[in-house]
């Protein structure tokens, strides 16, 4: 799959310098993008095959449960094309405070 845009995933690690769970959050985004950037989806069960813990939002929002879920990563994903657009991540509480189905990535 086609990853648009890690500069957003770079910047929210960057974000947390000096936070102690920096290298996590760092290692386990990188695994992600490592993982779907390999993966051929075609369709919601693809993704869930992979990620069992994901969330189908629609039939293109999904969202991702980072890092033992203390962090959640949503994506678009256009099927055909095979690309993932990066939407918005974020800390599991400020998920709680966004729509999932319009939220966008502030670039």
């Amino acid at each position: 799959m086609r990853i648009i845009a890690r500069r957003s995933l770079r910047e929210f690690i960057e974000e947390r310098a000096g936070h102690k769970g920096r290298p996590a959050l760092k290692a386990a985004l990188d695994a992600w993008f490592d993982e779907v950037r390999k993966a051929h989806w075609t369709s919601a069960a693809d993704v869930k095959r992979l990620y069992s813990t994901a969330s189908i939002i629609s039939d293109e929002r999904v969202v991702f449960n980072i890092k033992g879920n203390d962090y959640r990563l949503v994506v678009a994903v256009d099927y055909e094309k095979g690309i993932v657009w990066i939407k918005w991540v974020g800390s599991h509480a400020d998920y709680d405070r966004i729509d999932v189905k319009e939220v966008e990535y502030d670039s």
